[in-house]
């Protein structure tokens, strides 16, 4: 069955009136009336509905049951120095199929965008659409937050993660000999710019609790490490590849 996110107020609603971004969806599965459909509200909760009308601007749909569904994945702040150009779209996308829960875009002293204040309205606004259309893609229940862009100063004073892991290839230890056997609360992954981190960075992070980890001879490109420990921690911990470790 599709599944669609709408807003927390509107899945109240025993009859719900469809947001135009559900409908330029629905529109290209062919969706007609009748049709069941199942509504997120990016926060667990869901309703099975039925379609009564589906015009090209306009759309409604009756509430049938509703319920509630957890995310099984482990909790994963992604701590992302801003990456050049629209590399920041595939790290929002693809970290929210990986079972990323919060994402921080952060500046770092080599990261080479500065974005614009005046549009920071219609960014984070494209953001959020493309978090919420790979979390309806991969059948996610729970949307990952997004942080405003901030500094790495602030980043670090705001985590609150168990487990802290920055991916810096100078003076580190391979990820796999920090990781805890008992499951830890959550984590948070410290990913530089294209420049990497500064030593003076590197020695901030670590005063915060961060612990530099490599994943061996390759060096990745910022918009792909953090994947690479996502999914390694959602192998680890989490819910990708079988049970969770004990």
């Amino acid at each position: 069955m599709h599944r669609f996110f709408i807003s927390p107020d509107d899945l109240r609603n025993d009859h719900i009136s469809l947001p135009e971004e559900v409908l330029r969806h629905m529109a290209v599965l062919r969706l007609g009336k009748g049709a069941e459909i199942l509504l997120f509200d990016g926060i667990g909760n869901f309703c099975r509905c039925r379609i009564e009308h589906l015009g090209r601007q306009t759309g409604k749909v009756v509430v049938l049951s509703r319920d509630m569904e957890r995310d099984s994945a482990f909790p994963i702040e992604l701590m992302q120095a801003l990456p050049k150009a629209d590399k920041m779209e595939l790290v929002l996308q693809k970290g929210t199929e990986l079972g990323v829960s919060r994402f921080t875009p952060l500046y770092a002293s080599r990261s080479v965008p500065r974005l614009a204040v005046r549009r920071e309205h219609q960014r984070r606004e494209r953001w959020l659409r493309i978090i919420r259309e790979a979390a309806r893609q991969s059948r996610r229940p729970v949307l990952p937050s997004l942080s405003d862009i901030c500094s790495l100063d602030e980043a670090l004073a705001r985590c609150q993660s168990e487990l802290r892991l920055m991916l810096w290839e100078e003076g580190s230890q391979p990820i796999d000999t920090v990781f805890p056997q008992r499951i830890p609360e959550g984590a948070s992954v410290l990913v530089g710019p294209e420049g990497g981190f500064s030593d003076e960075e590197a020695d901030i992070a670590r005063r915060h609790g961060f612990v530099p980890v490599l994943f061996g001879p390759r060096i990745l490109r910022s918009e792909t490490a953090g994947f690479a420990a996502a999914a390694i921690l959602q192998y680890r911990y989490g819910d990708l590849g079988g049970e969770r470790a004990s």
